[in-house]
C-alpha cells in the first residue's frame, strides 16, 4: 500500500481538528441567536437592552479575547518542541493575564449604565442595558478562560471538550434563557420552586449566559487536568512575568486586530441604521448569517495555528508552510460552498430568519453580495490564524487597518451614498476590505513560510 501524499495526509488531519473547533464556534453563535429569539418574545425595550448590553460586552471584551490569544502559538509551539512541561506553564500565565483583564475591563463595563442616558438612549433601553451588563460581569473572568483553555486543549489536538462544553452550555441555555427571562409564575406545580422564580427581562438572558459559562469552563478544567505533563515541582503556576509579557507581546497586536474589525462592522451597521429601518434589519438578518459561516473560518485558522505552531517548534519549515497551505485551502473549500448556497437560495435563507417580505427583499441582494466576498473572508480567517501560529500577529493588524479602514470604508461610502446603492452598495464595500486583508495575509504567510520560522521562545531569548 502507497503512503498517502504528504498535502493530502495534512489536509486529512487539519480538516479532523478543524471541524469540530469550527462546531465549537458555531454553537456559541447559536447561544446568541437562541438568546435573541426568546427575549425578542418579551418585548421590544427588553430586547434592545439585551442587544445593547451585549454589544457593549463584546465590544469590550474583544480586545481581552484578542489578548487570551497570544497564548495559542506559545502553547503550540512548545509542545511542537517537545515541551509540555513549558506548555503548561504558559497555561497558568494565560490565567493570571484573565484575571488581570477582566479587572481592568470590568471598569469600562460598570461604567457604562450610567452614561448610556447622557448618550441619547432612552431610559427603559438603558435601564435594561445596564441590569444585562451587571449580570454579565461576574461571568467575564470565565468568558476570557475559556480562550485561554482553549488555546491549551487545541494546541494538544483535543477538541472534543469544546464540542462537549458547547453543546452541554447550549441544551442549559435554552430552558434557562426562556425561565429567567418571563419567570416560573406559568410553570406545573411540580416543578416547585422554579415557579417562584421572577421575570428578568434582559437581565435573565445575561444570567442564563453567565450559568452556561460557568458549565464550559468545568466542562474545561475537569479536560485540562486529565492533560499529563511533566510534574516537576509547582512552580508552573506562579507568575513568570517573562512569560505574560511575551502573551502580551503576542496577543497585543491580536487584541487591535479584533477591535478594527468590530469597529468595522459597527460603522457600517450604523451607516444602513441612517438608511431605514428595513435596511438596518436586512443588515442584521444578513450578518447573522454570514457570521455563522465565517466561524468555520474560524475553526479552520484556528486547527491552523495549532499545526502550524507544531511545526514551528519542531523547527519544521516545510511542515509549517503545508500546515498553512492545507488550512487556506480547506478554508477557502467550506467558504466556496456556502458562496454557492448564498448565491442560488437567498429567498429561502431569509425567510428562515423573517416573514417580512420587504426585509426579505433588501436581504436577498445582501446575501448574493455575501456570496462574492465569502472565499475572501475564509482566506483571511484562515490567514489570522496560521499566521498566529507563526507568531506573525503585528502584520495581520496592519493588514486589517489597511484593507477595512484605508480600502473598504471609503468604498463603502461610494457604493453605499455617493453612487445611491444604499445598504447593498455598503455591503459591496466588504468586497473590497476583506479582500485587501486576505491577499495580504495570504502573500505574508507565504514569505514568511518561504524561509525558517524562528519559534517565539528563540526570539524572546534574541
Amino acid at each position: 500500500m502507497t503512503s498517502p501524499h504528504p498535502f493530502r495526509a495534512e489536509l486529512r488531519a487539519l480538516v479532523r481538528l478543524a471541524l469540530p473547533l469550527s462546531i465549537a464556534a458555531s454553537g456559541q453563535a447559536l447561544m446568541g441567536v437562541v438568546d435573541t429569539a426568546v427575549v425578542g418574545r418579551a418585548g421590544p425595550v427588553a430586547m434592545a437592552g439585551t442587544g445593547l448590553g451585549n454589544a457593549l460586552f463584546f465590544a469590550v471584551g474583544v480586545f481581552g479575547m484578542g489578548l487570551m490569544h497570544g497564548v495559542d502559538p506559545l502553547v503550540s509551539q512548545a509542545l511542537g518542541a517537545g515541551e509540555p512541561g513549558r506548555a503548561r506553564r504558559f497555561l497558568w500565565q494565560g490565567v493570571w493575564l484573565a484575571g488581570a483583564t477582566s479587572l481592568l475591563l470590568a471598569v469600562p463595563l460598570a461604567v457604562a449604565p450610567s452614561v448610556l442616558v447622557r448618550l441619547g438612549i432612552p431610559p427603559g433601553v438603558a435601564r435594561e442595558a445596564g441590569r444585562y451588563l451587571w449580570l454579565r460581569l461576574p461571568g467575564l473572568p470565565l468568558f476570557l478562560l475559556y480562550f485561554v483553555a482553549r488555546a491549551y486543549l487545541q494546541a494538544h489536538g483535543l477538541p472534543r471538550p469544546m464540542v462537549i462544553a458547547v453543546v452541554a452550555a447550549n441544551l442549559l441555555n435554552v430552558p434557562a434563557v426562556a425561565l429567567l427571562v418571563f419567570g416560573g409564575a406559568s410553570l406545573p406545580a411540580a416543578l416547585g420552586p422554579l415557579r417562584l422564580v421572577p421575570p428578568m427581562g434582559a437581565a435573565g438572558a445575561a444570567l442564563a449566559t453567565t450559568l452556561c459559562m460557568v458549565v464550559q469552563s468545568a466542562i474545561l478544567v475537569l479536560a485540562i487536568s486529565r492533560v499529563p505533563f511533566p510534574r516537576a515541582g509547582r512552580g508552573h503556576r506562579r507568575p513568570a512575568w517573562p512569560d505574560v509579557r511575551a502573551a502580551i507581546r503576542v496577543g497585543g497586536p491580536i487584541a487591535l486586530h479584533m477591535g478594527t474589525e468590530v469597529g468595522i462592522f459597527a460603522t457600517v451597521a450604523f451607516l444602513a441604521g441612517r438608511l431605514g429601518a428595513d435596511a438596518m434589519a436586512a443588515h442584521q438578518l444578513a450578518i447573522s448569517i454570514a457570521s455563522l459561516t465565517f466561524t468555520f473560518a474560524v475553526g479552520f485558522g484556528e486547527a491552523g495555528s495549532v499545526r502550524v505552531g507544531w511545526a514551528v517548534g519542531a523547527r519544521d519549515r516545510i511542515g509549517a508552510r503545508r500546515a498553512g497551505l492545507a488550512a487556506f485551502s480547506g478554508g477557502a473549500g467550506f467558504m466556496s460552498t456556502s458562496a454557492l448556497v448564498f448565491l442560488l437560495f437567498p429567498g429561502p435563507l431569509a425567510r428562515l430568519m423573517t416573514d417580512d417580505a420587504q426585509v426579505v427583499a433588501t436581504a436577498v441582494p445582501l446575501l448574493r453580495v455575501a456570496a462574492l466576498f465569502q472565499i475572501s473572508d475564509g482566506i483571511q480567517g484562515v490567514g489570522a490564524g496560521v499566521l498566529r501560529g507563526a507568531g506573525e500577529t503585528r502584520f495581520t493588524f496592519i493588514a486589517n487597518v489597511f484593507g477595512h479602514w484605508v480600502v473598504g470604508l471609503p468604498a463603502t461610502i461610494l457604493l453605499g451614498f455617493g453612487l445611491g446603492y444604499g445598504v447593498t452598495g455598503l455591503w459591496g464595500g466588504f468586497c473590497f476590505g476583506l479582500t485587501a486583508v486576505a491577499a495580504s495575509l495570504l502573500a505574508r504567510f507565504l514569505r514568511v513560510s518561504s524561509r525558517e520560522i524562528v519559534p517565539l521562545a528563540d526570539r524572546a531569548i534574541a
